[in-house]
């Protein structure tokens, strides 16, 4: 049978186009990266050139639009399956609709008939030097307008120095904020501490932090208090982490430790000492001190954690179930009876669905890290998600039952079922 067609291109070139799509972001490793300067700068240039409500520039995945900087809207992210921009992906060329009620493709989008009113986009793809597209660079409005040939080259132009400033990150070794090693650069030393741990057969283990409730301390009293509980987290851990220990910040509100010569038993002490610390910190604000704490997850070196994804992976499942146990405290990986082991990951950016309730049920996923007995997955709320479901990986022609073994709000980690 002849594969269908959508867009003039057939939904094998689709998926072919999406996989190497993916793999091009992967490499950029741009996703759930800290707040960036740079980035902030250029959606407020938008504005301010526009007159417009709200510039946005933007990773996708295969999931959800991911805003690495948005000023005007209050959400960090949106379904893929909500957006504008999912028509730039596909077209791989700018779109500008003046009137969005009166374009079928955007007229019911419930960010057209809702609250937030939009009535006029203008996208850009975000490309790399090879072609693909990662993501979008966008003016958003509240009214209808024109947009001439000379807004969308200026557009363009932003777009241009966006994919500049995502190439010069890609050389940064320090988050700007926190002063912890950058995502990228902790891969890189973390993998030759990993196989110096192996050559010689000395110790090595892994730690996790998530600051608990973040969400809530930005929402209450804004990204400058949340920053100054990152810098405060961050300066006190480095304060009583040694020299030879990596410490990075990962994500928005989560940092990695890497302590080489320390047993799990070693790592779980040191994560107790910084959990205390980070309970006792205050920071001041206009309002009045404001206290925090962080959950822990730890793993160590081990015939199947060999290397730094499985690390992570189990120490991030780790962490998730001590956030589930409560949050503020720390939990060693296979420290709970009967937990499920998680086998040798690697890191992967594919696109997947989570398959329940007799097929009738789908819902979007991005597969973040993979093995031959798990994955772990990434969506945009998992509240819902049965404990068994079917993940799919169409890229892959993969299909298999599993079990859930931990998750948080937007992360899952699954074994497959025997």
């Amino acid at each position: 049978m002849a594969a269908a067609r959508v867009f003039g291109k057939s939904s094998v070139d689709m998926v072919d186009r999406e996989t190497a799509r993916l793999a091009a972001l992967q490499q950029l490793d741009m996703l759930d990266t800290p707040r960036d300067p740079g980035f902030d700068r250029i959606v407020r240039l938008i504005k301010k050139i526009f007159d417009v409500d709200i510039g946005i520039v933007s990773f996708i995945d295969a999931h959800r639009q991911w805003y690495k900087a948005c000023s005007g809207l209050a959400p960090d992210e949106m379904a893929r399956q909500d957006t504008f921009c999912q028509y730039v992906v596909a077209a791989e060329d700018p779109i500008v609709v003046q009137d969005a009620t009166k374009d079928p493709r955007f007229s019911q989008n419930p960010a057209v008939t809702g609250e937030a009113h939009i009535r006029f986009y203008a996208g850009v793809p975000l490309k790399t030097a090879a072609g693909h597209v990662v993501g979008t660079v966008c003016a958003i409005d509240r009214r209808t307008r024109s947009f001439s040939k000379r807004d969308l080259t200026v557009l363009e132009e932003l777009t241009g120095a966006a994919m500049d400033r995502v190439e010069l990150l890609q050389t940064a070794s320090t988050d700007s904020l926190t002063g912890a090693m950058t995502r990228r650069a902790f891969k890189e030393e973390a993998d030759r501490l990993i196989s110096l741990a192996a050559r010689h057969r000395h110790d090595l283990s892994c730690l996790v932090l998530d600051v608990d409730h973040f969400k809530r301390v930005n929402d209450t009293h804004g990204h400058a208090a949340g920053d100054e509980v990152l810098q405060a987290v961050a300066f006190s851990c480095r304060s009583v982490l040694r020299a030879e220990d990596l410490f990075s910040r990962q994500g928005g509100e989560e940092f990695a430790v890497l302590l080489p010569h320390v047993d799990l038993q070693g790592a779980l002490a040191t994560a107790e000492r910084l959990r205390e610390l980070v309970q006792s910190l205050t920071i001041e604000l206009p309002a009045g001190g404001l206290q925090v704490t962080a959950s822990f997850g730890m793993a160590s070196l081990s015939i199947v954690a060999k290397d730094l994804e499985t690390l992570m992976a189990q120490a991030d499942t780790a962490m998730y179930q001590a956030k589930q146990a409560g949050r503020n405290r720390c939990l060693a990986w296979g420290a709970i009876d009967g937990q499920t082991q998680i086998g040798q990951r690697r890191r992967v950016l594919k696109a997947g669905s989570i398959i329940f309730n007799d097929r009738r049920s789908t819902i979007d996923c991005t597969v973040r890290a993979l093995g031959a007995d798990g994955a772990g997955l990434s969506v945009s709320n998992s509240a819902g998600i049965p404990p068994e479901f079917v993940l799919a990986i169409p890229g892959d022609g993969f299909r298999t039952r599993c079990r859930v073994i931990a998750q948080d709000r937007r992360s899952v980690e699954v074994a497959f079922a025997a």
